[in-house]
């Protein structure tokens, strides 16, 4: 029995920082990836069938962009709202500073990388328990 528990503890050990250090390097390259995002005021403008926001950019440059239903309903009736737009890319916003996705990611990898890191101490605290 002793040998089955300290089977599933090294697996755990080794899935958790092997995958955690992974998916930790997958988050870094989604963040680098995902570019640079600036706050700007937009002015939203609610129509019939959509709902658009048209901001100024950092140079000056006027753009619009249709909410999703989903966005939509998170800035509901009001004139204003903040946004964070894509430095470099004409008309491509969302409303929350980091991306969902990268969160996730890099979630998971510490979640993963804590559950390497415990089982290692588990192994070790085994290790010294058993003699």
């Amino acid at each position: 029995m002793e040998h089955a528990i300290d089977a599933v503890i090294e697996i755990f050990t080794w899935v958790g920082i092997g995958a955690g250090l992974l998916l930790g390097l997958l988050a870094l390259i989604l963040k680098l990836a995902d570019g640079t995002w600036l706050t700007a005021r937009a002015v939203v403008e609610h129509g019939d069938v959509s709902t658009v926001v048209r901001w100024f950019d950092e140079d000056g440059g006027v753009n619009g962009a249709v909410l999703t239903h989903e966005q939509a309903h998170q800035i509901g009736d009001r004139d204003m709202a903040d946004i964070f737009y894509r430095r470099g890319r004409a008309n491509r916003m969302r409303l929350t500073h980091g991306s969902p996705a990268v969160r996730a990611v890099a979630l998971l990898a510490g979640g993963l990388l804590a559950l390497g890191l415990i089982a290692m101490i588990v192994s070790w605290v085994l290790l010294f328990v058993r003699g």
